[in-house]
């Protein structure tokens, strides 16, 4: 039997690796290029309008639920007359202007009172000018039963008055 000797496989050796190396940086550096055209219906090119309305329809717009509703990224300002409640939709904001407010909540949890870094329980008095977070659907705020004028609330979000 023939033996190789240290020369010839040291040789055949870095052309095998000459070769591998070869191969996998020609197929890395073809990876990156697209065949695709900007501007064709594979990759198209929009305008800003198109953008923003697409943008907008994602935001929604409305409530379901009986009352008025809006929805809004900036604040609006809402007059919440007595006996009405302000249902305001989960991940909205709330901050009371004027008026005696109070804390509503379909369950036993309630609203975040993110000026203070508490929980507002439900039926406990809502302070004027901190910013409220509605966490979840069904909580809201409304005027307290002893008073005799409507809440004057800013919203950012959705909303309904019920």
């Amino acid at each position: 039997m023939k033996q190789l000797s240290f020369k010839k496989l040291g040789a055949a050796s870095i052309l095998a690796i000459g070769i591998i190396t070869g191969v996998v940086l020609g197929n890395a550096l073809t990876v990156g290029t697209s065949s695709v055209t900007p501007g064709t219906v594979n990759d198209p090119v929009v305008t800003k309008s198109y953008v923003d309305e697409q943008i907008a329809k994602l935001g929604g717009s409305g409530a379901s639920g009986g009352g008025s509703s809006s929805a809004s990224q900036a604040l609006e300002v809402v007059t919440v007359p007595v006996g009405k409640t302000l249902m305001v939709n989960a991940g909205s904001e709330a901050v009371v202007r004027g008026g005696k407010a109070i804390a509503y909540s379909s369950d036993a949890n309630g609203i975040s009172d993110v000026t203070a870094g508490v929980d507002i329980k439900k039926g406990s008095p809502v302070p004027a000018n901190h910013l409220i977070w509605f966490p979840r659907e069904g909580r809201g705020i409304q005027a307290s039963s002893d008073s005799k004028t409507s809440l004057i609330v800013l919203v950012k979000g959705t909303y309904t008055l019920e």
